[in-house]
């Protein structure tokens, strides 16, 4: 029976070990909330760590193709992402338009962007290491690097 506690402790650790490292990252967020037609509402919380891994399991060609695309503007975006971390809490961008509302800001190391606006809501929200991971994976599938 002891040894039955001591592997289900181990167990235990490893689990709050792997959830503390996945989440150390943050969270992706995308909440879209529609008000016409059928209303419909997407919610998706993932764990920042995993956009980075999730690249390791695309198809080389795909992100060949995708820096192919991307290579000019990688460098400015990495520059951007370490650059925004200085400023934990700023705001950058907010539009009134009648009853829309757009605001893109900085928040406990994240970037968020929200679209309010009377048919549908939309909030985004990715930690900026997370965006700095994925322009560094996609800089170093550049042509020449």
């Amino acid at each position: 029976m002891v040894l039955l506690g001591k592997i289900a402790l181990g167990f235990g650790a490893c689990v709050l070990t792997a959830g503390a490292y996945t989440f150390r990252q943050g969270v992706v967020r995308v909440d879209v909330d529609e008000n016409r037609g059928n209303g419909s509402h997407v919610h998706v919380w993932a764990p920042a760590a995993i956009v980075p891994m999730a690249m390791h399991f695309v198809p080389k060609r795909e992100m060949l193709r995708a820096a192919d695309h991307s290579a000019e503007f990688m460098p400015v975006v990495h520059a951007i992402a370490k650059e925004l971390q200085k400023y934990p809490e700023a705001e950058f961008v907010e539009v009134y338009d009648g009853s829309e509302h757009v605001q893109v800001r900085t928040h406990g190391g994240s970037l968020l962007v929200d679209v309010d606006g009377p048919d549908e809501h939309v909030h985004v929200k990715c930690p900026l290491a997370t965006i700095d991971d994925v322009a560094e994976q996609l800089a170093a599938y550049a042509p020449g690097a």
